[in-house]
């Protein structure tokens, strides 16, 4: 029981609440502004402010050693750039050669409500054609049968 109340107490003064690596509110919030600007490269759908990721921990810690040597975010976001490409951007610039990234994909949703469309009349087409038909049949069998109706 002694050992269980011993193991018990030395968890909860370890597990106290985190500490923030960086007490400058200032410099935090624009830790906070560039690191969620940042995409990580392992999980390529996040930003290195929200992975977990090991690459994404040591390019927040690169980011905060750049911070603190004085760098602007833009000479931050330069050297991060010439190093990893502009794939490190969540919003990669908008230029020739990352038009397709910008384009592409409206582009193709386009086409593919346009093909939507198409077979969605086709389709429309040929279900009224097979109506008419199926009711032209049936109104020629009443009349085969005698039955004029109104």
């Amino acid at each position: 029981l002694g050992l269980m109340l011993l193991l018990a107490s030395s968890s909860a003064l370890v597990a106290g609440e985190a500490q923030p690596l960086i007490k400058d509110p200032k410099i935090a919030s624009r830790m906070a502004a560039l690191t969620a600007k940042l995409r990580c490269l392992v999980c390529q759908g996040e930003s290195i402010a929200e992975s977990g990721a090991d690459l994404a921990r040591d390019l927040r810690r690169l980011v905060r050693e750049q911070v603190a040597a004085g760098r602007s975010d833009e000479q931050i976001r330069a050297y991060l750039k010439a190093r990893y490409g502009d794939w490190i951007l969540l919003r990669p610039p908008f230029d020739a050669r990352t038009l397709v990234l910008w384009i592409g994909p409206p582009l193709l949703l386009l086409v593919l409500l346009i093909a939507l469309f198409r077979r969605w009349r086709r389709a429309a087409g040929a279900a009224a054609a097979a109506d008419e038909e199926a009711l032209a049949a049936w109104i020629a069998g009443r009349r085969a049968q005698g039955e004029d109706g109104p």
